[in-house]
């Protein structure tokens, strides 16, 4: 896979409440990816930027909301989320010492 590509394919991690519960329960991580990324390119792009081993990914797509401002109709974009399964012993810290 190409490396470039693989620096672009995360968007930003997903920190609510939710995602908070998933990490917790399931030992998961929550990303933002790209509209068109693959289940081995997000694999292969969170090995390489966390250097940590990848168990599974799944993915979920999220149709964006119709949103009125006045008269005027518009709408959220569409957006795509990967949840990354962490093999035993690994974790991926985003926040600093607190």
């Amino acid at each position: 896979m190409n490396q470039n590509r693989l620096m672009t394919v995360i968007k930003a991690p997903v920190i609510s409440e939710k995602s908070t519960f998933v990490a917790e329960k399931n030992e998961q991580v929550v990303f933002e990816v790209i509209q068109d990324a693959t289940k081995p390119e997000v694999k292969a792009a969170v090995e390489l930027l966390f250097k940590v081993q990848v168990e599974s990914v799944q993915m979920l797509n999220r149709a964006g909301k119709e949103k009125r401002h006045g008269r005027s109709i518009g709408r959220r974009s569409d957006s795509r989320r990967a949840y990354v399964s962490l093999k035993p012993g690994q974790e991926i810290n985003f926040g600093g010492e607190a």
